[in-house]
């Protein structure tokens, strides 16, 4: 299974930080399935890959405590595709996607 992960830290507003990352996602042609206050998950649609390699994305938006001034969102970009190559499609949506929410928020 691939599997790709990354923390970024966001200075924009909570409240306008999910409105956000819901349509950076769905920009990039990902379907939501299960949204809360501070969770995401999304799917690509079948169609363009083999079902092995359809990704699933997950966003935890973690709030500023006492101890942090930023907002940080936890990126997991999976699938049941093996990582053969450097290359592969589950590293490639990754990329697409963290580019997204780096250049959205």
């Amino acid at each position: 299974m691939a599997r790709y992960t990354n923390s970024l830290p966001v200075y924009t507003a909570t409240a306008r930080l999910r409105d956000s990352l819901v349509g950076t996602l769905q920009s990039c042609g990902l379907k939501m399935i299960y949204e809360t206050k501070d969770y995401l998950v999304a799917k690509e649609q079948p169609g363009q890959v083999s079902l092995a390699q359809l990704t699933t994305i997950e966003v935890l938006i973690n709030p500023p405590t006492v101890a942090t001034s930023s907002t940080w969102v936890n990126l997991v970009v999976k699938n049941e595709e093996l990582p053969l190559r450097v290359n592969n499609h589950c590293e490639q949506m990754f990329s697409a996607v963290s580019e997204a929410i780096c250049a959205a928020v």
